[in-house]
């Protein structure tokens, strides 16, 4: 079948990414409060870093999965935010073809890549408070090394589809992109091939990968709060829940900011499009700075450990 007389058949270069396109003058007011929150994750997650870094007492595998969440949330930070400041600041529009898959790439798999971290932390505190004796045979340096190669190499195999489908398809004349940031949903529908196949693959694949870390996270804590209610000594209970405090907190805020980001998208046409687009930008950018913060008030150790290396410069 022929195309219409109105496509052109040249391939696209580069994409042009148009941020609220709605409510362009948000971009002046929102610029501050993101670059803040941008310098606040990654000062904060760097300080978090070099800490378990040089405090010999933070050298266990809790603090090296905290570590590893902290490397994720600032790859995610650093390929998201300082695109959209540019496009806020300096009217820089414009995004190679291959920038803006490899943007798509890290984006789908880094997330999944903090979901499937959580669900190993979650395993961690569940061995810690309901095979105490067993732990430190269980979770060790060892365990936390093929945890993280598992981490990786899981979402990234899944995740690559998504970028490489995309790239593939047709882009006929069209190469405006309604958002601050290379979706899927957002770059594919400018293509006149069918998306059908890739939609449903990314669709399957995130909440795959998603729900199943979900799960085995709702069973670590219904196992953990089992064990935590049959412990009769006093305060028992109580100190028993505090190891694991920090994370739950950081699980829950994860999964609601998901959820409320999925919800909007649902309901597109019942909301203007340009909450989804804030939403997505915040949602790689407010846990980041908060993921540290909660981790460096609510752990006695990190705190000191901070407090230790703040005295020395």
């Amino acid at each position: 079948m022929a195309l219409p007389s109105n496509y052109s058949t040249a391939p696209v270069s580069e994409f042009l990414l148009i941020c609220f396109p709605n409510y362009q003058s948000w971009q002046h007011w929102l610029s501050l409060p993101l670059s803040l929150l941008f310098l606040l994750a990654m000062g904060a997650n760097t300080t978090l870093l070099i800490t378990i870094r040089l405090e010999a007492s933070l050298h266990e595998p809790m603090y090296y999965l905290l570590s590893l969440l902290s490397l994720l949330d600032m790859v995610l930070c650093l390929t998201v935010i300082p695109k959209v400041l540019a496009i806020f600041w300096f009217d820089n529009k414009s995004i190679s073809f291959s920038g803006c898959f490899l943007q798509m790439f890290i984006m789908n798999s880094f997330l999944t890549m903090e979901s499937c971290t959580f669900m190993v932390m979650a395993y961690d505190r569940y061995v810690a408070i309901c095979h105490p004796l067993r732990y430190p045979s269980i979770i060790t340096d060892q365990f936390v090394a093929r945890a993280a190669i598992f981490v990786v190499a899981r979402n990234a195999l899944f995740s690559l589809p998504v970028p490489i489908l995309s790239s593939r398809l047709r882009y006929c004349a069209e190469n405006i992109i309604k958002n601050c940031i290379c979706t899927n949903l957002s770059v594919s529908k400018l293509s006149c091939d069918d998306i059908t196949f890739n939609r449903l693959y990314q669709f399957v694949a995130g909440w795959t990968l998603l729900g199943s870390d979900l799960i085995l996270i709702v069973l670590s804590y219904s196992f953990i709060l089992r064990a935590v209610l049959r412990l009769k000594a006093e305060g028992a209970a109580a100190k028993a829940l505090s190891t694991c405090g920090s994370h739950f907190i950081l699980i829950l805020f994860f999964s609601t900011v998901l959820l409320v980001l999925v919800i909007t998208n649902l309901a597109r046409k019942r909301i203007p499009p340009d909450v989804p687009i804030l939403l997505n930008i915040l949602h790689h950018l407010i846990p980041p700075a908060l993921n540290p913060i909660v981790y460096g008030v609510r752990t006695k150790e990190i705190k000191q450990g901070i407090q230790k290396l703040l005295r020395r410069l």
